[in-house]
């Protein structure tokens, strides 16, 4: 057997990032922290679609919006158009 096929280099989480015997210097620590900070921070699909409209993760899945879906997305509506009366949008 070939020392390739028997050991992967490169595994995904076969390092700690954190580990403080490691020769990395602070700031590359700081800045591994904060893309990983960044990675959980990142909006999901769903979260997205909430941000835009708020029926649609109910819709994503099928279902009928909620009544205070609807009544959210309405008054998103009225807030949209009012700022576009206004001008500022």
């Amino acid at each position: 057997m070939v020392d390739s096929e028997r050991f992967n280099e490169g595994q995904e989480n076969a390092h700690d990032v954190s580990d403080k015997n490691d020769q990395r210097s602070i700031a590359n620590r700081i800045a591994a922290a904060e893309a990983e900070q960044a990675e959980r921070d990142k909006d999901t699909p769903e979260v997205a679609a909430l941000k835009e409209d708020p029926t649609a993760p109910a819709r994503m899945h099928g279902n009928e919006p909620s009544r205070g879906a609807k009544i959210d997305a309405q008054l998103q509506a009225e807030e949209e158009a009012e700022l576009a009366r206004k001008g500022k949008a």
